[in-house]
């Protein structure tokens, strides 16, 4: 399986290619995608709605400011959606903090610490997922452990 990255902005990039440096250690594909929920929603519709018969098992979503994209995935999609919250509106990205983790009951988003802690994060949450069916990921995700939980 691999994981969807989708992100709002061109600029939310140096971010998330820490998801992507992580998960190309955990051996997981990956595919990176800027569209927005607000300037593209139908491209985020058809991501999320092809996700999971394009061999996608986990989606990590990140946005900044009003942060919509990842309750948006959740919303067109049964996987598990991660979301990252990005800087660029409130100090420390609070107003994108507070976007992604206040999803109304039922359309659940994973959220993560924002910027790059995040980022790092959701790669090896999206890897410890995808673990439990694929025992090449769970070694992998137990020699990070062992490794003081670096790369």
């Amino acid at each position: 399986m691999k994981v969807l990255i989708i992100m709002g902005s061109e600029s939310d990039k140096p971010v998330m290619e820490e998801s992507q440096k992580h998960l190309q250690y955990f051996g997981i594909d990956n595919e990176m995608i800027v569209a927005s929920a607000h300037r593209n929603p139908d491209k985020v519709r058809e991501l999320c709605i092809t996700a999971q018969e394009k061999g996608f098992g986990v989606i990590i979503a990140a946005a900044g400011m009003a942060a919509a994209l990842p309750g948006v995935v959740s919303a067109y999609t049964s996987l598990p959606v991660l979301g990252v919250p990005l800087d660029g509106g409130l100090p420390g990205g609070i107003d994108a903090l507070y976007s992604i983790v206040q999803m109304p009951a039922g359309l659940p988003v994973g959220t993560l610490a924002v910027g790059k802690a995040g980022a790092r994060n959701a790669a090896v949450l999206a890897a410890r997922i995808l673990a439990l069916g694929n025992k090449e990921i769970a070694a992998k995700v137990e020699a990070f452990k062992q490794n003081g939980y670096r790369i």
